[in-house]
């Protein structure tokens, strides 16, 4: 057994290749991500809760066919023609635009649901947020559009005349957004950065390597499903640089990151449980209008700062919406 299949397995999201004759007469339910299912846990209890608030038990009513690239974007295209080999009622895109975009081109007429990071009506993905117009719709969940806070804080937290390192996934498909955002936002309170890509775990490598090199003071991960399935690698450099960093989300705060700033990904992908019951239920997906969120969360790990001898100022713990301590 290959040791993608084997940690699908024992995460227990895993029905691979094929369904039993019993699964086989319930609706199926693909779910392609770009993540893996350690680093995913939390979303798809999430999306199993909004599911069972639509009326539909994982196993009872539905079978739910789980597909993990597990950050490797080259894969997902193959992977989505499986599941479309399974004739599933729905294609759950989870993980940003690389699944989103593979998603879409490989079911045809089959109803999705997406979770993406930037604008899905830039990338193509539908017409307009309030009629998505196609066998698409989803969530938004601006992580890409949240850079320049990111960045404004982890200033306020360091402002040093050292570069601040930038790390990007180049082939994430909001890459780009992303430079020019960060770009901007450090122009404009004219602080150095230094921006570094990484597509794959030698580059990665190589990027931390260059940010030790220059002596950055301060990191900001750029969202990526790719650096979400290298979470526990980011940061442990954090650690042992005893450099400040700030990622997406809480997840990397409560594996022992300093800081996040987003949104919850859990309250999303329960939306997405709930948009594929109403899709089961036959609502089209082009009646749906893309969910985008209303409420964001400042975490701060203190203890993580205490081992990293990082001080963090009273009105940043003041603005946090959680503290672990």
């Amino acid at each position: 057994m290959k040791r993608r299949d084997l940690l699908g397995a024992l995460a227990g999201f895993t029905l691979w290749p094929s369904f039993a004759k019993e699964e086989r007469r319930k609706p199926v339910i693909g779910f392609l991500s770009s993540r893996t299912p350690g680093d995913s846990s939390r979303i798809v209890t999430a999306f199993r809760s909004g599911l069972a608030e639509a009326g539909y038990l994982d196993g009872q009513d539905v079978a739910i066919a789980y597909r993990w690239a597990e950050g490797d974007y080259e894969r997902l295209p193959e992977l989505a023609n499986e599941i479309v080999g399974l004739n599933p009622s729905v294609l759950i895109a989870a993980g940003g635009e690389p699944s989103a975009l593979a998603a879409k081109a490989a079911a045809v007429g089959i109803p999705i649901v997406f979770s993406v990071g930037g604008d899905p009506v830039r990338i193509g993905l539908v017409k307009s947020l309030n009629r998505p117009g196609c066998n698409m719709t989803g969530i938004s969940l601006l992580a890409t559009e949240l850079e320049s806070k990111r960045l404004g804080i982890l200033h306020e937290l360091r402002p040093v005349a050292k570069p601040l390192g930038v790390l990007i996934d180049r082939d994430f498909q909001q890459s780009e957004t992303q430079t020019l955002e960060v770009m901007r936002a450090a122009r404009d309170v004219a602080l150095p950065i230094e921006i570094v890509y990484a597509t794959d775990d030698a580059e990665l490598t190589t990027a931390l390597l260059r940010l030790r090199t220059i002596g950055a003071e301060a990191l900001l991960v750029c969202a990526s499903p790719f650096f979400d399935t290298r979470r526990a690698q980011l940061v442990a450099f954090e650690a042992q640089r005893r450099i400040p960093a700030i990622f997406q989300s809480r997840d990397y705060v409560a594996q022992g990151g300093l800081m996040s700033y987003g949104i919850s990904p859990p309250d999303g992908y329960r939306q997405i449980g709930i948009y594929a019951g109403e899709i089961l239920k036959g609502t089209s997906p082009s009646e749906l209008p893309v969910v985008q969120p209303t409420t964001f969360e400042f975490v701060i790990n203190t203890r993580a700062a205490a081992a990293m001898e990082i001080d963090i100022q009273a009105n940043l713990l003041a603005r946090a919406d959680e503290v672990i301590q």
